[in-house]
């Protein structure tokens, strides 16, 4: 083999090895190198990852109001956030127009000042739609009822400020001395396993408010 002939051989073997190597030892040194994207250090760390899972819906718990409903919530004035984070809770309901069902009833019953003067409480509030699934002959007995009445709406009432995380899984006294149940996590909260938690975490000077859109009956007694 003359010397021209073994140079090219040499230079064929070496274009050889590059060819094939090279994208070898480039896949490896991107396998090793940063697993940041990839997700690795995830399934690596199951206590890193669960916190990642488990931070949005305790931020969402501690962020104020949430749920569908909270739409409907005026933007301004004595009917918004702001303006219902000023009054006790049965003026504050009456400036929200989601509530005037609610409002109506309470005046029917005499609580008004019974829960404007109350402390620290929460109130299960049925929207003017929870209320509308009754029927309406059912509706105009008991708002003439002013006994079953107070019994209903009492019913809806817990005598301490309750945050969303503590409804995760819960069971209360009512001012009518039953209990009631919640279960869930922010944006998905349940009362009694029927009524869910439309717009909640409202905030009014004496009173959490969470509107739910089913009216809640007591257990018969």
């Amino acid at each position: 083999m003359t010397a021209r002939t073994t140079s090219r051989v040499r230079r064929a073997a070496a274009a050889f090895v590059a060819v094939t190597v090279l994208p070898l030892a480039l896949a490896a040194c991107s396998d090793s190198g940063g697993g940041s994207d990839s997700g690795d250090g995830d399934r690596k760390d199951p206590v890193a990852a669960k916190a990642k899972t488990e931070a949005p819906a305790e931020a969402a718990e501690q962020g104020g109001p949430f749920g569908p409903a909270c739409a409907s919530v005026p933007k301004d004035g004595a009917g918004s956030f702001d303006g219902m984070a000023q009054a006790p809770v049965a003026t504050a309901a009456s400036a929200n127009p989601v509530l005037s069902t609610l409002v109506t009833a309470v005046s029917e019953a005499g609580l008004v000042d019974t829960l404007n003067t109350a402390e620290n409480i929460t109130v299960f509030a049925p929207t003017n739609a929870a209320f509308a699934k009754l029927p309406k002959d059912a509706l105009n007995r008991v708002l003439g009822d002013k006994e079953q009445l107070t019994k209903l709406l009492t019913y809806h009432v817990v005598g301490d400020r309750l945050a969303p995380a503590d409804l995760r899984k819960g069971s209360f006294e009512t001012l009518e001395t039953s209990m009631l149940t919640t279960a869930g996590t922010v944006p998905s909260i349940t009362v009694n396993d029927s009524a869910k938690v439309v717009c909640g975490d409202v905030r009014t000077a004496n009173a959490r408010v969470y509107l739910i859109d089913t009216v809640l009956m007591p257990p018969a007694k």
